[in-house]
C-alpha cells in the first residue's frame, strides 16, 4: 500500500504542475482573455503540502481500502471528494499564507488529478484482470466451514463483485471429513482455500489447514470466531505469535499521526497567539475576586488515568466545598453535576465561562499530551467513580479534549448524561481527523458567540 501512497502522492503533484502550466497556456490566456501568472517556481513549494497531504486525504475517504474489484462509481466518487478536499486545502493555505496565485489553477488541478487518478486506477484494474486471463481467467477457491458460513461467503464475495475469483466447490466441515478436501483440491487445481471457522470444531480447520500446507496450497482463515458488537479486529504480533486484536478506540495510522502532529503544533500556535489573554485575565480574576488565579483538578484521562487540569479560576475558592448544598439544584442526569446561573461563579467568571475563556490553561494540557483538541470532555475522579454504566467508561478509551460534539451540539440542550454519552461515543466510532477538523472549525462561532456556555 505504500508504493501505492508513493505513487498517488506523485500524481498529485504533477497534476498540480500541469494544471499550472494549463492556465498558464498563452492559449488558454487568449481564449478566456486572462490575465499572465508568475512561473511555476514562485509556487513550487506548495508541493510540500501537496505531496504528503494526497495520501492523507485518500486514506480518509477509504480509498486504500477498497475491493480491487469495486464498483468505478465507487472509486469516481472517492476520489471526487478526495480532490475536492485537496483543493480546498490548498486554498486555505494560499489564504492563511498570503499567497498570490491563480484560482484558475487550482481548480485545474482539482479536474487534472480527479482523470489521471481515475486513469491510473483503470489502468491497474486492466492490468490486474490480463493477469487473472493469463491465469486461466480467474483464479479459484474453495470455501469451506459450514453451511450457513459458506453461504453467507457466497453472498460477501457477489455483494463485492468479485469477477476474478471462481468457486469450483465447496466443504462443509460439519459434515464431509478433511479427506475430502484434499480430493477437491487435485480435481480442481485451486489456487487457494477460504475456510470460515466461526462455528465449526477449531481441530477440523487445523486439520483443514494442515492439508493445505502438505499441498502447498495458500489458506484464507476468516477470523470472526467471535461475536462482537462494536469492536473492530486487526491483526499485530506479540512476542513472536500472530494475535488478533479487538479495539473499539480509532486504531494508530496515519490519521492519528495527523491529530497528534494537530494538537502539538496547533495548541503551541494557540498557547503564543493567546498571550493577551493570559497577561489580562490574570489581573481581571486578582482584581475581582479573592483567591488563586488557577484553577486546578485531577481529571480522568486516557482509559481513565488521572492528569492535572489546568482552568482559569470562575468559582469563589471554597466551591468544592460548598457543592453539596447545591445537589438539589443538578440539571443533568446521572453522574455529573450542572446547574445554570451557579451562585459560586464570580461576577469576571460569568464573563469568563460565557466566551469559555476560562479553558485556554487547558493548551497547556493539550502541549504536553495529557489532553487533545478534540475529545470528549474530561471529568473529575469522582464523578468517573460514580458511572452505573461500565459502558459508559468506553468514552475513556481516547484522550479527553479541548472540544467535543456535546460542546458544538448545544450543549445547553443536553440534560440527560446519556444523550452526552451518546455523541461522545459517537465521536469515537465515527472518528476521522477531517471530523477533528469540523468540529475545530464549528467550534469557532460557538465561541466567538458565547452560546451554549453554564
Amino acid at each position: 500500500m505504500q508504493i501505492h501512497q508513493m505513487m498517488d502522492a506523485g500524481i498529485f503533484a504533477f497534476s498540480f504542475w500541469l494544471a499550472y502550466q494549463l492556465r498558464s497556456n498563452p492559449v488558454v490566456l487568449e481564449l478566456f482573455e486572462l490575465r499572465d501568472v508568475n512561473p511555476f517556481k514562485d509556487f513550487a513549494w506548495l508541493l510540500l503540502l501537496v505531496i504528503p497531504a494526497a495520501p492523507f486525504i485518500l486514506e480518509s475517504q477509504g480509498f486504500y481500502q477498497r475491493s480491487v474489484f469495486c464498483q468505478r462509481r465507487t472509486t469516481l466518487w472517492q476520489l471526487l471528494k478526495a480532490c475536492t478536499l485537496m483543493a480546498l486545502g490548498l486554498v486555505v493555505a494560499v489564504f492563511l499564507l498570503r499567497t498570490q496565485i491563480a484560482r484558475g489553477a487550482i481548480l485545474w488541478f482539482a479536474g487534472v488529478s480527479l482523470v489521471l487518478m481515475f486513469i491510473k486506477e483503470e489502468l491497474f484494474r486492466n492490468l490486474f484482470l490480463r493477469q487473472l486471463s493469463r491465469a486461466q481467467h480467474k483464479r479459484r477457491y474453495l470455501l469451506v466451514g459450514t453451511a450457513e458460513e459458506i453461504e453467507r461467503m457466497r453472498g460477501e464475495l457477489k455483494k463485492q463483485d468479485a469477477e476474478g475469483i471462481d468457486i469450483p466447490g465447496e466443504l462443509n466441515l460439519s459434515e464431509i471429513s478433511v479427506d475430502y478436501l484434499v480430493e477437491l483440491l487435485h480435481e480442481h487445481s485451486v489456487n487457494g482455500v477460504i475456510v470460515s471457522a466461526k462455528h465449526a470444531y477449531f481441530e477440523h480447520v487445523e486439520a483443514a489447514i494442515r492439508a493445505c500446507e502438505l499441498e502447498g496450497v495458500e489458506v484464507w482463515l476468516v477470523a470472526d470466531f467471535f461475536s462482537t458488537q462494536i469492536s473492530r479486529m486487526s491483526f499485530d504480533e506479540f512476542l513472536g505469535q500472530p494475535v488478533m486484536v479487538f479495539r473499539t478506540a480509532p486504531e494508530a495510522s496515519w490519521q492519528s499521526v495527523a491529530k497528534s502532529a494537530l494538537d502539538f503544533f496547533g495548541s503551541l500556535c494557540l498557547l503564543l497567539l493567546a498571550t493577551p489573554i493570559f497577561l489580562v485575565v490574570p489581573l481581571l480574576i486578582k482584581l475581582t475576586s479573592k483567591g488563586p488565579v488557577f484553577f486546578r483538578q485531577k481529571r480522568s484521562g486516557l482509559n481513565g488515568r488521572p492528569f492535572t487540569m489546568v482552568k482559569f479560576r470562575t468559582m469563589v475558592t471554597d466551591a468544592e466545598q460548598r457543592k453539596h448544598e447545591l445537589d438539589a439544584l443538578n440539571e443533568m442526569s446521572g453522574p455529573v453535576f450542572k446547574i445554570a446561573k451557579d451562585p459560586r461563579i464570580t461576577p469576571i467568571g460569568g464573563i469568563l465561562r460565557k466566551y469559555s475563556l476560562d479553558e485556554f490553561p487547558q493548551l497547556y494540557n493539550v502541549f504536553r499530551g495529557d489532553m487533545s483538541l478534540v475529545g470528549p470532555r474530561p471529568l473529575p475522579e469522582y464523578e468517573v467513580k460514580r458511572f452505573d454504566d461500565f459502558a459508559h467508561r468506553r468514552r475513556l478509551s481516547v484522550k479527553p479534549g479541548l472540544t467535543c460534539l456535546w460542546q458544538v451540539s448545544g450543549r445547553n440542550e443536553v440534560k440527560s448524561f446519556e444523550d452526552w454519552v451518546r455523541l461522545d461515543l459517537q465521536y469515537i466510532d465515527n472518528w476521522s481527523f477531517w471530523l477533528d477538523v469540523k468540529i475545530l472549525l464549528r467550534t469557532i462561532p460557538v465561541v466567538l458567540l458565547g452560546t451554549g456556555a453554564k
